[in-house]
């Protein structure tokens, strides 16, 4: 697949050719940081819909723990629709995964970075209103950053990521979260710039916004976006959350919802 353009194809890479923007756009997005003109028509067609701005009820029906593997060869069999996050150490990923599926022991919480050391997989049953459950995959990604490990160890971690990312054939969306109390972080931007490298697609979710005050959380996600558009001609779409106050699960369950079901559509 070309990094300086679009070329079309069908099932999962088609979904993943594309973003859906969320919230202003009714706009597709184009997913590589670089100055190449796009056009958004290019990605109209059967397997992708605008995201309604509707919220339908979405309930976690089931969720469970199912395997933790040293690579993707060895993930569960890739028969479902697969959605992973990853951010920097201690930002607040089990927290988020478990306030998503409605159970704070999912997964494991630590106050000590870099706990997470290989590709988790849960299992996740959803339904929605006049729909038949269905179901997907949540992956705890190890995070990156300042974890206190050795550069042998580092090095593994980020191979293994790399190689997960990038081929894991049923990854329909990579949720990279940020702490929203602080401002741009050059470790955030230059894995986000990785993934519009790889032509992965990908949501930024901002944590942790009620650990500090409203219009700090705000400035704080004005001046990442801000920084972004300096490289990036299209913005991904992103999310405000708070676990404690369950802030953004609503929206990001239905964001999920609705590629699980062009997922389904695409074949």
């Amino acid at each position: 697949m070309r990094r300086d353009g679009y070329r079309p194809q069908t099932g999962r890479h088609a979904l993943a050719s594309c973003w859906l923007r969320y919230y202003s756009g009714l706009t597709l997005l184009r997913r590589v940081p670089t100055a190449v003109h796009f056009s958004p028509s290019i990605c109209q067609g059967r397997h992708f819909q605008i995201i309604s701005p509707y919220l339908a009820p979405v309930n976690i029906t089931s969720a469970t723990y199912l395997i933790s593997s040293p690579g993707y060869q060895s993930c569960p069999e890739p028969d479902r629709p697969e959605y992973a996050f990853i951010g920097r150490s201690n930002v607040g990923k089990s927290s988020l995964i478990n306030m998503l599926c409605n159970n704070q022991k999912l997964a494991k919480t630590s106050g000590s970075p870099g706990k997470t050391q290989m590709i988790n997989h849960f299992a996740v049953e959803s339904a929605s209103a006049n729909k038949s459950p269905t179901q997907w995959y949540i992956v705890d990604l190890p995070g990156y950053g300042f974890a206190k490990v050795s550069q042998q160890q580092r090095t593994r971690w980020e191979k293994m990521t790399e190689a997960y990312l990038r081929k894991r054939k049923n990854l329909v969306n990579v949720f990279v979260l940020i702490d929203s109390r602080h401002a741009p972080q050059k470790g955030d931007l230059d894995f986000i710039n990785r993934l519009g490298e790889w032509e992965v697609p990908f949501c930024i979710v901002f944590t942790k916004s009620d650990k500090t005050t409203q219009a700090e959380a705000g400035k704080n996600v004005r001046a990442f976006l801000d920084t972004m558009r300096k490289t990036w001609e299209f913005l991904p779409p992103h999310f405000i959350t708070s676990a404690v106050k369950k802030l953004g699960k609503e929206k990001i369950l239905h964001a999920i919802e609705q590629w699980n079901a062009e997922y389904t559509a695409g074949g």
